[in-house]
């Protein structure tokens, strides 16, 4: 088995939680997003990312507006609707539930 490939499943599986996190703290930029992710040693790639993103304006999780720029093309700018607040509350409880669910399990 590699160890490597169980790692990468696992930031897989918290990375829209983690997106949903680093936009509620206001208006975001995708780049933005990226390279906070890559602070938290999260490498994800725009290909991994614009469809995440995508998918969660879609499901109403979150808006955006565009924003010319002075280097090149116009920006899109995400935020959380008030469903993605909602959502992400929910996630929150969900994610202290887990940790806590791990920490019985390493305890026995």
């Amino acid at each position: 088995m590699n160890i490597e490939n169980s790692k990468a499943q696992m930031k897989k599986g918290i990375l829209e939680y983690c997106i949903l996190i680093i936009i509620s703290r206001g208006e975001v930029y995708a780049s933005n997003i990226i390279e906070e992710l890559k602070k938290a040693e999260l490498i994800v790639v725009e290909g991994t990312l614009y469809p995440l993103l995508t998918r969660l304006k879609n499901d109403g999780l979150l808006s955006y507006r565009w924003e010319e720029s002075n280097s090149g093309p116009p920006r899109k700018y995400y935020t959380l609707t008030g469903m993605g607040t909602e959502f992400l509350a929910q996630l929150d409880i969900g994610w202290k539930s887990l940790l806590n669910s791990i920490e019985q399990i390493k305890k026995q």
